[in-house]
């Protein structure tokens, strides 16, 4: 892998290497999570939706409540 080093364009040592690699790595892994708590934030919101429908509310009333 290269690297810019002020300026100068060069190959990585092993070292950087590695370490950017767990880098990426762990920010990989923190997308991933961030991505699946938003996706579980998003059912839970459609399950509490189709609650407040099934309560018998209509879409109106369901929008002045949530926003």
């Amino acid at each position: 892998m290269r690297t810019n080093d002020n300026g100068v364009d060069r190959d990585m040592t092993a070292t950087e290497q590695a370490a950017y690699e767990a880098w990426a790595a762990a920010a990989q892994a923190e997308a991933d999570r961030l991505e699946a708590e938003a996706q579980q934030r998003a059912a839970a919101r459609a399950r509490a939706l189709a609650k407040l429908a099934a309560l018998g509310l209509t879409d109106d009333e369901i929008a002045a409540l949530v926003g």
